[in-house]
């Protein structure tokens, strides 16, 4: 009996069902406890949705002046918004130079690159907070936003991807007198789109989800990011889960919409990139 051609995919959708049913289960708990009281989320009796919606907890969680929200999550946005372009810039001029530029010691800068990805981030966290603390930088923006520019892993996906670029085109640049800062400014960046938009979204969410460094350096309430803001709710005296809940929910909302703007530019980078070898 001749089996038809579409069954032949029928387990290959319910596997990705059942992916999707898993993965989205984590958003629809959020959404739900979001929208409960306090006895409604610790109740032994499971309810799929609440009954009635408590919308309070959104404007509980902005009228809290213990806790600055709207500040936090302008923090968050401020050093997201900074660190993903300029970190993304940083990576991509170094990325260039260990890729094309042939100075002594050059591969001894990309394996030096290649083995600070093997350090734990918090064995980095004394030195770097005494430097940045005798800067000044404890307690403002910059403090949280200057030791994220540089990024080891976007460096070495540029270099990836410079690797393959199109040599062809870097020397017709310098038949027309253009250096390597020139044929980089006017013939490389403008043609590594993909890779700066994928790189630059992950870096954006990497900044918008830091909680350790920001939690370190910024010890006043006022320079708070929405990572730090909603642990706040979370303590050893006392939880509330609605609002803990509530807050996740408005955090994630831009990580959400910048994930699914971006989405097929960061498959299409990080292949453009050689990771995949």
């Amino acid at each position: 009996m001749a089996v038809l051609p579409g069954y032949r995919k029928a387990p290959k959708y319910v596997f990705a069902s059942v992916l999707s049913v898993i993965f989205l289960l984590p958003f629809y708990i959020m959404v739900r406890n979001a929208l409960m009281t306090r006895q409604q989320v610790g109740s032994p009796d499971w309810s799929w949705l609440p009954d009635p919606l408590s919308w309070v907890n959104f404007g509980g969680l902005f009228a809290d002046t213990s806790v600055p929200m709207a500040h936090s999550l302008w923090n968050s946005f401020l050093v997201a918004i900074v660190t993903a372009p300029v970190g993304t810039l940083f990576g991509s001029m170094a990325g260039y130079a260990l890729a094309r530029i042939n100075v002594p010691g050059r591969r001894f800068v990309f394996t030096y690159v290649l083995v600070t990805l093997m350090i734990p981030q918090s064995v980095t966290f004394v030195p770097t907070f005494v430097v940045v603390g005798s800067m000044g930088g404890v307690n403002t923006e910059w403090g949280i936003i200057a030791p994220n520019l540089f990024s080891a892993f976007t460096v070495i996906l540029f270099r990836n991807f410079y690797l393959r670029f199109p040599v062809e085109l870097e020397e017709a640049g310098r038949l027309d007198g253009l250096g390597y800062l020139g044929v980089y400014r006017r013939l490389v960046l403008p043609n590594s789109g993909s890779m700066i938009a994928s790189l630059g979204a992950l870096m954006f969410i990497e900044s918008w989800n830091a909680f350790l460094w920001p939690l370190v350096i910024g010890q006043d309430p006022s320079s708070w990011t929405a990572q730090i803001a909603l642990s706040t709710f979370l303590t050893a005296q006392s939880v509330n889960l609605p609002a803990l809940f509530a807050g996740a929910l408005v955090t994630i909302a831009p990580l959400v919409a910048m994930f699914l703007v971006a989405q097929r530019f960061i498959v299409r980078g990080i292949a453009a990139s050689g990771l995949k070898e």
